[in-house]
């Protein structure tokens, strides 16, 4: 089992940007894919951005393209979401999330491990 710890969230106004981290102990990412989710009060958890094992394929929900950006550094074991021009309805819980093979997508079912969350707030 991995441990994941995201990092990164806070306080922002409306067009502005946040790098959020995601660092994974307990086993190594490097052959799995990662994604990163969100959750804001009263609604479903959303996809936001999924990175393939080898950082090469990427994809992104509708609601942040060409505005966040999802990378990922093997070497230390971490996922980086990379956001711009932030938006009150950004505004939510960011999970970060393992998956269990190379490539895992925008289905929230295809995830095993997930970290706690760290908040974003965008003012307007």
């Amino acid at each position: 089992q991995v441990q994941l710890v995201e990092s990164g969230g806070g306080v922002v106004q409306a067009g502005g940007s946040l790098r959020l981290s995601c660092v994974a102990s307990g086993r190594t990412l490097r052959r799995y894919g990662m994604g990163w989710f969100r959750q804001a009060p009263g609604k479903e958890r959303e996809f936001v951005a999924a990175v393939s094992f080898s950082g090469t394929t990427k994809t992104y929900g509708d609601s942040v393209k060409g505005r966040f950006a999802i990378s990922r550094d093997n070497a230390q074991n971490t996922v980086y979401l990379q956001m711009s021009s932030l938006k009150p309805e950004d505004t939510a819980v960011y999970y970060c999330a393992a998956g269990g093979s190379a490539w895992s997508g925008s289905s929230i079912g295809e995830y095993n491990d997930w970290g706690q969350g760290t908040q974003v707030t965008v003012s307007s």
